[in-house]
């Protein structure tokens, strides 16, 4: 066995961390129980927190992000048109469900907080963000996960036998495992979780016309024949204990749709019902260049499924590197009848900078899909994927109005003014209400003894990175009283490996500096003394692989420190992990930077 560590487990880019056999993962689980703060030691530190001398907190205002990818500037939307992906940056792993005219959609959300966020659609193009399934400390225990473990590949299904929603995942955090949630009303909040008795991981709920229930889930095989060597498992479920049911559990599939070709990492299952037969659809390949989504059938949901004849159903991974306007990785998909009839099906992929690097993460896709045949075929997710596609007939494209998530090139504003957050700013490992406050005069993030690059909760606020080119300018009113004391941007990846571009104390005398942190060795790339006694603007600006960092002293013009930085430590091909890159308004009382 391989030693386990992040590095090791997520640096492969075809490589899931989830996708380990059990044994792995008990013993991953218990590395990280002995490496990582126990919880009775996080419950200490909110006690430090509350106890400890108050500290300068900086005030943030007038934030404003601004999008302009090349490729929507090329293919301006032109009526009946709307893009994809309809939900850009870090919202990897969908999954969506139906009850009436209603769509709802969730994706992964590893250690951020709340998790995972949940959209509502009427017609597939425009949504709306309901907030996040697993927004309490109940339910979310992930104060001492890494970035990329936590709230992975979760399915959300309706049961129209009981008119109930549920949502099922596996949480790498927090000793808990697969677990599932459930409400009537997904406006309403949701259920404490049900912890279930299984391994494995990316589980999925089937509800069957006869009102049985089965959860489907990547598991290992019964004897691991090659490295990726994974197997697709079923249980019944009982729905009053909200549990499998003991002994019922059967492999379905084995390897993948080939088991003489050796495929590697099948997983993500979902089972649909059409004509009285079963679908079984399926990630293949890893969630990176090899990725895929394939399908098998059968007359009985426990099987034995025959895979298509024509398999993958949706990937890139056959076409040229090089190609233009390149989106990548399509697969972990998920299906839906759409409103007019007809399927569609989301599903997650990247779009690559001119380097090839991945820094925006993955994005959740969708497209139709033509089911008029035995099996579903993705339209044209075998061909190079398009940005944009034809509405549904008698839809208006809203997006980025109204409350609707916008996509494409956007600008993103925020005063702080309003008494609640936008659901797009998220913490991290811990609630944002900790130690962020909305007043009349702006944000106040109450700075946590903790470090960016320590595994806890952190007092900084979050947007996730939308575009390969994008700027984020944010005012900022701070004095520090020490040079423990820090305020400003950070652009994180991990804990370790980020940049932080912030306000410190030395001697008496304030500085502006901009630090890199490669795999946790950190260097001051330059500094700047500044006047504190006036409002500071702080911008940072992607230019795909090149980075600028400007700051102002009041109304003055925007100077950079330290010239162009490669975003390459952003990115996860030099990063590691699932997640993209994010933007935080970041305060610390416990810097560890050394001036």
């Amino acid at each position: 066995m391989p030693k386990l560590t992040e590095k090791s487990l997520i640096g492969s880019k075809n490589v899931k961390f989830n996708s380990f056999p059990k044994k792995t993962l008990s013993a991953a689980l218990l590395a990280c129980s002995a490496f990582f703060f126990s919880s009775a030691v996080w419950r200490k530190d909110k006690a430090l927190l509350r106890e400890a001398d108050p500290s300068p907190a900086p005030l943030f205002s007038n934030y404003v992000y601004k999008g302009n990818d090349d490729i929507y500037n090329k293919y301006p939307l032109k009526a009946g048109e709307f893009y994809t992906p309809i939900l850009q940056g870090c919202y990897p792993d969908p999954s969506i469900t139906r009850k009436g005219s209603d769509y709802y959609l969730v994706v992964s959300s590893f250690a951020f907080y709340p998790g995972v966020p949940i959209f509502h659609s009427k017609d597939l193009v425009n949504w709306k963000q309901l907030g996040h399934v697993l927004d309490r400390p109940s339910q979310l225990k992930v104060q001492d996960a890494g970035m990329s473990a936590g709230i992975y590949a979760p399915a959300i299904k309706y049961n129209k036998n009981n008119d109930t929603f549920y949502m099922i995942t596996t949480q790498f955090a927090g000793g808990m495992g697969n677990i599932v949630v459930k409400t009537k009303d997904p406006l309403k909040g949701w259920s404490d979780p049900y912890k279930l008795k299984f391994n494995g991981i990316d589980p999925s709920l089937f509800f069957d016309d006869d009102g049985k229930a089965y959860v489907v889930h990547n598991d290992e095989p019964e004897k691991e024949l090659y490295s990726g060597h994974r197997a697709i498992k079923i249980w019944e479920y009982d729905l009053q204990k909200d549990q499998v049911i003991a002994g019922t559990d059967k492999i379905i599939v084995n390897g993948g749709v080939d088991l003489s070709k050796k495929p590697i990492w099948i997983e993500a299952p979902h089972i649909y019902k059409k004509n009285n037969k079963y679908y079984l659809m399926c990630a293949e390949g890893g969630t990176g260049g090899w990725h895929s989504e394939v399908v098998f059938v059968s007359d009985n949901v426990k099987g034995p499924y025959r895979p298509a004849d024509k398999n993958p159903i949706l990937s890139q991974r056959h076409l040229p590197s090089n190609r233009v306007d390149k989106i990548d990785w399509a697969g972990h998909a998920d299906l839906v009848e759409g409103p007019k009839g007809g399927y569609y099906g989301v599903f997650l992929g990247i779009r690559p900078n001119e380097k090839n690097r991945v820094n925006i993460g993955r994005e959740t896709y969708i497209l139709p899909v033509n089911w008029n045949g035995e099996f579903p075929v993705f339209e044209g997710g075998l061909e190079p994927l398009k940005t944009k596609l034809d509405m549904p007939k008698g839809v208006v494209n809203n997006t980025g109005k109204n409350g609707f998530f916008p996509n494409g090139n956007f600008t993103f504003s925020d005063t702080f003014l309003s008494k609640k957050l936008d659901y797009r700013w998220i913490g991290l490992r811990g609630p944002r209400e900790d130690f962020a406050t909305t007043t009349s005069k702006g944000l106040i993030v109450k700075p946590f003894p903790v470090d960016v690059k320590e595994v806890k909760p952190i007092s900084a606020l979050f947007q996730r990175q939308q575009h390969n080119n994008f700027s984020a300018t944010v005012t900022m009113s701070y004095k520090p009283k020490s040079n423990k004391d820090l305020a400003g941007i950070v652009c994180l990846q991990k804990e370790s490996f980020n940049y932080v571009f912030g306000v410190t104390q030395k001697d008496n005398a304030y500085y502006l500096l901009l630090q890199r942190t490669e795999n946790n060795k950190s260097t001051i790339i330059d500094k700047v003394k500044i006047d504190v006694s006036k409002p500071i603007k702080l911008q940072v600006a992607g230019q795909g692989d090149d980075y600028t960092f400007s700051y102002a002293v009041a109304n003055g013009k925007l100077t950079a420190l330290g010239g162009k930085v490669s975003g390459d430590i952003l990115s996860t091909n030099v990063a590691g992990g699932f997640t993209g890159a994010l933007i935080g308004l970041y305060a610390t009382s416990a810097s560890e930077i050394k001036l």
